[in-house]
């Protein structure tokens, strides 16, 4: 749901600048009218539980909801924001309010690196459509706790801490997976709001040094990538995900290629085309 709201919400402007014709336009509204159906009902069952939940995925037939500090937490809020751009129902907007808020405790989350994907759904959405000043505060204070994260030697942000869960089992040193080119934003954001270009080299050395290692001659990519935090070397490169270390995995695909086009769209740099 989350990725057909997204390519409906890119479809946007094309739409309003091209009205589409006959079945195209009944599709177009039985989509959102699905959407709405669905996505409303999740906010209903969460204003009757008298709690804020983070729904995820569907399990066995069931809804499945997880805590703060997973790193699909903003995602929910995100949905109701794109649900608001393309409705113009209040409703949404309100909803998507009452669930960003209720993460703002994530802007001090420093243990993985997806406070990027966490921050900018909710609370970035939400600055862009209420255009509410507080929300500014929260989007730079998580960019500090993910620039926490930055290892100069290696000149990326680190993805996960080598010693915690499964991660821990695989002899990493510094991970960084193809995932932490969504998180950059956050960073770039940041720059933009307090004019601290410190969030900014960051991202940049990220991206430049991510170009370098994690993309095959053929610009399929690697889904990790470890680092000698200490010298800056690569020590390995191989997947967690996708069939095998030199497959590609479609969704990290999809990762850098939205990554660096936020890049681009940051720096001007054509490179990150």
């Amino acid at each position: 749901m989350l990725f057909l709201l997204a390519i409906l919400l890119g479809a946007c402007t094309e739409q309003n600048e091209k009205k589409p014709q006959g079945g195209s336009a009944d599709l177009f509204a039985d989509v959102i009218n699905t959407a709405e159906q669905q996505i409303g009902y999740q906010v209903k069952v969460i204003e009757e539980s008298g709690k804020i939940l983070n729904p995820r995925t569907i399990e066995n037939g069931y809804v499945q909801y997880i805590p703060k500090d997973d790193w699909t937490s903003g995602f929910f809020p995100g949905t109701l924001f794109y649900m608001y751009d393309l409705t113009n129902d209040q409703k949404w907007m309100d909803a998507g309010i009452k669930q960003t808020e209720d993460l703002d405790t994530i802007k001090h989350l420093k243990w993985h690196h997806d406070v990027g994907f966490m921050i900018n759904c909710s609370f970035g959405n939400a600055l862009r459509v209420t255009g509410n000043e507080a929300y500014k505060h929260v989007i730079v204070e998580a960019a500090s706790s993910l620039a926490t994260r930055f290892r100069p030697a290696a000149g990326v942000i680190q993805s996960w801490d080598e010693d915690r869960g499964w991660q821990g089992e695989r002899g990493w040193m510094c991970p960084v997976i193809i995932d932490n080119m969504m998180n950059l934003e956050l960073l770039f954001k940041a720059t933009e709001i307090s004019g601290d270009s410190t969030f900014y080299k960051m991202a940049v050395s990220h991206a430049n040094t991510t170009m370098e290692n994690h993309y095959r001659d053929d610009w399929s990519c690697y889904h990790v990538v470890d680092y000698d935090k200490e010298q800056g070397g690569v020590r390995s490169k191989q997947n967690a995900q996708g069939y095998a270390d030199e497959s590609a995995w479609a969704r990290g695909q999809a990762w850098g290629i939205y990554g660096f086009t936020v890049a681009y769209r940051y720096t001007k740099d054509e490179r990150y085309l």
